[in-house]
């Protein structure tokens, strides 16, 4: 059966959604004018502005560190280790990569879900890639497909995966065994998703700022004592991306393409750029300035400290280290533990244990959020389905702290990689709405106005609006 499940993910990966998504980020960069790099200090400054102009909904800053909360987790963590450790330090450069070009891709799926949001019965904003599809599309069949993929990957498996680095590490720092974790994690998990969307908005809202930067001060202060080393670690990253470390062996081509792949996997499972995930938080948020455009640029800075300033926070205190050994079996989690252990002593295993039950618990939640927002959009507030739900949800927790790290990974990347496919197909299809929403945002910036969005501009997109939302 594994070696069936990897075929299916080598299939995906090796051969599609590398193009796939690669071939996303550099149209939608050049269709949009480079934006992520032109427009990166306004990025800053929407985020600024982000935490007010809820009145319905939740804020665009909570929208922000909702799917920060679902970014910055294991991927940030143990799959940075894992990239390392299968791909050599060359993934991390096409981490960047993909991170870079996939602030474009972030851009336009979190437009278009603002765009073609929706309210539930409880007043709250509701949508995503699923909503887009129907309304924008009107090809509810593919929102459906959509929606599946996505309850499978962020509702089951995904939390498995953010469990099992959780109850992995508490062993190892603590010797904690991971059923009793896993038991823990199952009580905290039900007592903020029973609270429901907003109660998940604020508790990321907390954890998201606290954690990042507690972890970012530590990998600063280890790399500010290994500063002379730094320089000679990029470097490495760079030759081992293109091969020049594999030439002399005659493995260049293999070893390029496994940095590749493995790059860009992990990149797309921390950063989610493309995926169609972070999408659904962006639908939640009344944007401020008031256009479904702003919340692009928020959610474009969110790939950019997911990737950019976390991962790279990882990678560098791996690198710096003497703990990545090929064939070793020392990967995951367990690596960025005995990496910083070496760095700053015993304490360092507990402070990623500590670090990943923060990143990869708001992980958890805020990966539910993303499912029920997609079981609403199957179901439309069905009270006994998302009871289930919620309770299969739980289950898989508790599955992920106990099982097998191998076999998780391969089912994350399969079901990440079916959803990526079927957004993508989708961002391409309304890739004229999304340049015509950034084309009105940005022209009424130059004339020195406050964005606002009127959809009575462009009558063929206003007809397959949702009623009561963009309208007048």
């Amino acid at each position: 059966m594994a070696d069936f499940f990897n075929t299916i993910s080598g299939l995906l990966w090796g051969h599609i959604l590398i193009y796939l998504l690669i071939a996303a980020g550099v149209f939608f960069t050049l269709r949009l004018g480079f934006i992520q790099f032109t427009q990166f200090p306004y990025m800053i400054k929407v985020m600024a502005n982000s935490r007010s102009g809820a009145k319905d909904g939740i804020s665009s800053f909570q929208a922000f560190c909702t799917s920060l909360a679902a970014r910055v987790g294991t991927g940030n963590m143990a799959g940075v280790a894992v990239a390392l450790y299968l791909g050599g330090p060359g993934a991390i450069f096409w981490m960047w990569l993909i991170a870079l070009i996939g602030m474009a891709t972030s851009f336009a799926e979190s437009a278009l879900a603002q765009l073609y949001k929706t309210k539930d019965d409880d007043g709250n904003f509701r949508g995503g890639p699923a909503y887009y599809m129907e309304y924008g599309l009107n090809k509810r069949w593919m929102g459906v497909l959509f929606s599946l993929c996505l309850i499978l990957a962020f509702g089951l498996v995904f939390n498995a995966v953010q469990a099992n680095s959780i109850a992995a590490a508490f062993e190892v720092a603590f010797d904690v065994p991971k059923y009793v974790m896993g038991l823990l994690l199952v009580c905290g998990s039900a007592f903020i998703i029973f609270g429901g969307l907003k109660t998940i908005a604020r508790f990321a809202e907390l954890a998201v700022p606290f954690m990042a930067i507690a972890y970012l001060l530590l990998a600063i202060i280890v790399c500010a004592m290994n500063a002379s080393q730094l320089p000679d670690v990029f470097m490495l990253v760079i030759n081992s991306a293109f091969g020049f470390e594999q030439a002399a062996g005659g493995a260049i081509g293999y070893a390029v393409m496994q940095a590749m792949i493995q790059g860009i996997k992990r990149g797309l499972f921390s950063n989610e750029a493309g995926m169609g995930s972070a999408a659904n938080a962006a639908a939640s948020a009344t944007p401020n300035p008031n256009h479904p455009a702003s919340q692009g640029y928020v959610q474009m800075l969110g790939v950019f400290v997911d990737t950019i300033v976390i991962c790279s926070a990882t990678a560098a205190l791996i690198l710096l280290s003497n703990q990545l050994v090929p064939e070793s079996g020392v990967t995951g989690i367990q690596l960025t533990q005995a990496a910083l252990v070496e760095h700053v002593g015993d304490w360092g295993a507990i402070f990623v244990a500590i670090a990943i039950l923060f990143f990869a618990f708001t992980s958890i939640v805020a990966n539910y959020s993303y499912a029920e927002t997609n079981l609403l959009f199957l179901e439309h507030n069905h009270p006994k389905g998302l009871f289930i739900f919620r309770a299969c949800v739980l289950a898989m927790v508790m599955f992920g702290a106990v099982g097998e790290l191998g076999l998780i990974w391969t089912l994350a990347d399969i079901s990440m990689g079916l959803m990526a496919i079927v957004n993508v197909i989708a961002l391409f299809m309304l890739s004229g709405i999304v340049i015509w929403l950034a084309k009105d945002y940005r022209s009424q910036l130059k004339q020195g106005k406050t964005p606002v969005f009127d959809p009575s501009q462009k009558p063929e997109v206003l007809k397959t609006l949702p009623k009561g939302i963009w309208h007048k």
